[in-house]
């Protein structure tokens, strides 16, 4: 039996808020001038005087993927598992974890059948920021001591997509994926979707157990 398992962080802290938690207006003191009008004439008179308001509106970035949703943001990092389960031709036999057991085996190459645990995660990017970018980067590869497994391996279909989950590169940090606006001519930004991870099973490996760990960054101007 194999198991390939991938451990992925959001944003580096898991829904971590990248400028402020909401949107902050600030208003510095406020300025102000005077005039006066007099005469010694008892007529009518007007003066006039300015007040200058200055607000200030931060940017800020909300991402998560797994737990950790708004109002309460943070929380661990969530695990995807993959069990592979082999079977051997002749009839074809799953095998049995035990010994001095006879089964049919043609000498084939067994097959492997991928059953995935946790695959399915929700996902959010809210902002004010204007373009929103994903990127995945490979923190930690999947390793079973000397043996490893491409983290290309690794697949991401996303339910949205307006939402796109960008693609997991073997190593270093992949391409980005924009998530499309949703008002304000694209400066506002208000997504949700869920990612269903795969593992492709595309060659054969050592068995044993793969750890490895996938970060994922959203990014403003």
């Amino acid at each position: 039996m194999r198991r390939a398992r991938i451990t992925r962080t959001a944003v580096r802290g898991m829904a971590a808020i990248a400028c402020a938690a909401s949107i902050a207006a600030t208003m510095p003191a406020a300025r102000a001038d005077s005039s006066t009008s007099a005469s010694s004439a008892n007529v009518p008179r007007s003066t006039q005087a300015d007040l200058t308001f200055t607000i200030g509106i931060q940017k800020f970035i909300f991402f998560r993927i797994g737990n950790g949703d708004l109002p309460t943001p943070g929380g661990t990092p969530s695990t995807v598992t993959f069990t592979l389960t082999p079977s051997i031709p002749g009839v074809p036999t799953t095998p049995a974890a035990v010994n001095n057991t006879t089964v049919n085996w043609s000498g084939g190459a067994p097959s492997f059948a991928v059953t995935p645990n946790g695959n399915v995660l929700p996902v959010e990017v809210r902002s004010n920021a204007g373009l929103v970018t994903l990127r995945a980067t490979a923190t930690a590869p999947l390793a079973n001591g000397a043996n490893t497994i491409p983290l290309s391996e690794i697949t991401i279909a996303s339910s949205d997509g307006n939402l796109p989950a960008p693609a997991i590169p073997n190593s270093g940090t992949g391409s980005p994926v924009n998530v499309v606006g949703t008002s304000f001519n694209n400066l506002v930004t208000q997504r949700n979707a869920n990612w269903t991870f795969s593992y492709l099973n595309s060659a054969s490996r050592v068995a044993g157990t793969y750890n490895g760990t996938v970060t994922f960054t959203a990014s403003t101007p």
